[in-house]
């Protein structure tokens, strides 16, 4: 098989009745021969999982990858990155392994995709009698649009509705990406960094990456009018809450300063792959490696000497960290995705509250302690 127009991504764990609904549904898309691939990426299921994914490789006429690793909690982002980064077609389709297909799912994603634009899907959500009576091999001759809730199928019209409207209005965080069924090129997918694997426990990974794809330029586009997948019910994941701001990510997911491209993704990004703005004081704001400076305070010149080998962005050029020191020259003026001030201590009832509000992130430091600078630079983000 020649590279796959697109890779469907499912991810999974502990479910294998679940799943193999899923795969038995991909194994049933039309007008798809030949363009596909499957990559079920598992956070670390027992072996029934892998006996059903085997089954499936064996008897698909599709390339069928599998990725599992130890459980150590809910790490839906891991996981999605994980199936990435095995995946080889131009366009990601992320899929819960608990959402049945209909037939012509793939086909509707491929005829949709354009370049620049993420499609945004959802799921119906099965009742609970509904999904009992499922079977993989009765899915051929099953109408799932047949026993979709009504209510469902028409929230999923008010969610599309909403959808068009909000980009009408050029929204700058809505539409929501809905993380279940949803389609990205790989490229911009890469452009992020992926997933963001800070988000442990369920809940705001698929928030978060929906909104730095707008921020790399990428468009959000519903395609919930042409297409959506059918929710098979399973009890919720113990770690999900009741109400949105009950989370576990929450506080991490509305912190200020988020970097488009994240820090724990596909990559790792230490703090020589950021682009820094340090205050032009250090060395003249010429965008070279900056070099310590005898006229720079103590705090300045430990954050010289760990930058050293981190790119810097010349005067006035953007950077996705800016970072100020307060004492010194203590202000932030160039376009950065994150503002930083360090505030040597001691120092802290001196800082003026207009630098102060500025900041995205705002971290006391003893002008000796290098390592607590070294790992806020390596966090921070």
């Amino acid at each position: 098989m020649t590279r796959p127009d697109i890779s469907l991504i499912v991810n999974t764990f502990q479910k294998p009745r679940h799943l193999s609904l899923v795969l038995g549904s991909i194994a049933l898309q039309q007008g798809v021969e030949g363009r596909f691939e499957v990559v079920v990426a598992d956070d670390g299921s027992d072996g029934t999982t892998v006996e059903i994914v085997s089954d499936f490789a064996r008897r698909s006429p599709f390339p069928v990858t599998f990725t599992t690793e130890p459980h150590d909690g809910f790490r839906l982002a891991r996981v999605r990155n994980r199936g990435a980064r095995l995946a080889t077609g131009d366009t990601l389709l992320f899929l819960d392994g608990d959402s049945v297909l209909p037939p012509d799912h793939v086909a509707t994603h491929l005829n949709a995709r354009k370049p620049g634009l993420a499609m945004l899907g959802d799921v119906i959500r099965l009742s609970e009698a509904a999904s009992r009576d499922l079977a993989p091999a009765d899915l051929a001759t099953t109408d799932l649009r047949r026993i979709a809730p009504a209510a469902e199928l028409s929230r999923l019209a008010r969610r599309h509705r909403k959808s068009v409207f909000q980009n009408w209005l050029r929204h700058p965080s809505k539409p929501r990406l809905a993380g279940g069924n949803f389609a990205v090129w790989r490229d911009d997918y890469s452009r992020v960094n992926g997933s963001d694997e800070r988000f442990l426990g369920w809940g705001q990974e698929d928030d978060d990456l929906g909104l730095r794809l707008r921020g790399a330029g990428v468009g959000l586009a519903s395609i919930i009018d042409r297409t959506f997948t059918y929710h098979v019910w399973h009890p919720s994941d113990p770690s999900a809450t009741p109400r949105w701001r009950d989370g576990v990510n929450v506080p991490y997911f509305l912190r200020r300063g988020r970097l488009t491209r994240c820090r724990r993704g596909l990559v790792a990004r230490d703090r020589s792959s950021i682009r820094w703005g340090l205050p032009d004081c250090l060395d003249g704001g010429s965008g070279a490696r900056p070099q310590p400076n005898l006229a720079a305070n103590s705090l300045e010149r430990m954050l010289v000497q760990l930058l050293t080998d981190a790119p810097r962005a010349p005067r006035g050029a953007s950077c996705e960290i800016e970072v100020s020191v307060w004492p010194g020259e203590a202000r932030f003026h160039r376009k950065a995705e994150c503002n930083l001030l360090l505030i040597e201590e001691g120092y802290e009832g001196r800082c003026p509250s207009t630098l102060r509000r500025r900041a995205d992130r705002i971290a006391i430091v003893a002008a000796n302690d290098e390592l607590a600078l070294m790992s806020l630079l390596d966090e921070v983000g």
